[in-house]
């Protein structure tokens, strides 16, 4: 099958504009364009959009996106595997959130007692949860099994203050370091600032404190595509320039 822009358009749900954009940028062209001057589609094309829209509802920017999906070494079929695994993560949270919110009503109806900590183990759950699915494997691998479920057990033994904190200083690193990167200078103020706002970060997760291994982490943020991705998505380069970052905090460079 081939398909014309706005036939390729209604096929996927998204706007004519949308595709143009997408082959302004480079992110996906057509197959060719014919004597009349349109768009033409193949599956190749079809198949890479479908793949661009599953990033882009995992929350991916398009300069990453672009980056993963033109990479000689992207594999379609392993992409597919880990959009799954990630979609049946989402699933599994969404499941304990309306496990606790049912559990939650039948505390008010009166039913149940529901303590304290019950009401936000759903949160720190999925915390963990998230972690373990999208970069368990490697951690682990890196640093241990006992040094990764002693850092679960420190999550799920947070007070909700505790909780509320490590979301919000998360949230504080990713702008601090976009502000960062927009200076150009990892040795500069504002990242040194973004390397200790992640260091501080880290201690709610770490037991113990190194900068050999703090420095090792910033490393494997960008020899990763999925830690690249997360530090990149709002603008491509950010992983590398936290990483440097870091260096010069930790010493290492």
């Amino acid at each position: 099958m081939e398909y014309t822009v706005q036939q390729l358009a209604k096929l996927a749900g998204v706007t004519s504009r949308t595709l143009r954009y997408y082959d302004e940028i480079g992110l996906l062209k057509p197959a060719r364009v014919n004597a009349s001057g349109y768009r033409i589609y193949g599956q190749k094309e079809v198949d890479r959009l479908q793949q661009i829209l599953f990033y882009r509802e995992l929350g991916v920017g398009l300069e990453t996106i672009k980056q993963i999906v033109t990479s000689p070494s992207f594999d379609d079929v392993q992409a597919l595997k880990q959009h799954r695994e990630k979609l049946l993560a989402e699933r599994r949270r969404l499941e304990a959130l309306i496990a606790n919110v049912e559990k939650t009503l039948l505390a008010k109806e009166g039913r149940i007692v529901m303590s304290d900590k019950e009401k936000f183990e759903a949160f720190k759950q999925q915390l963990i949860d998230e972690n373990e699915q999208t970069y368990g494997k490697e951690i682990r691998e890196k640093y241990g099994d006992e040094q990764v479920n002693k850092s679960n057990e420190k999550v799920k033994n947070m007070t909700q203050a505790q909780y509320e904190e490590v979301t919000k200083l998360g949230e504080e690193v990713l702008r601090v370091l976009y502000e960062a990167f927009l200076t150009g200078d990892p040795a500069g103020e504002l990242a040194q600032k973004a390397a200790d706002l992640h260091r501080q970060w880290l201690s709610y997760f770490w037991d113990h404190y190194s900068k050999e291994a703090h420095a090792g982490l910033a490393q494997m943020y960008v020899d990763d595509e999925r830690f690249k991705a997360y530090y990149d998505q709002k603008q491509s380069g950010m992983a590398e320039f936290l990483r440097d970052a870091i260096f010069i905090y930790t010493g290492k460079k």
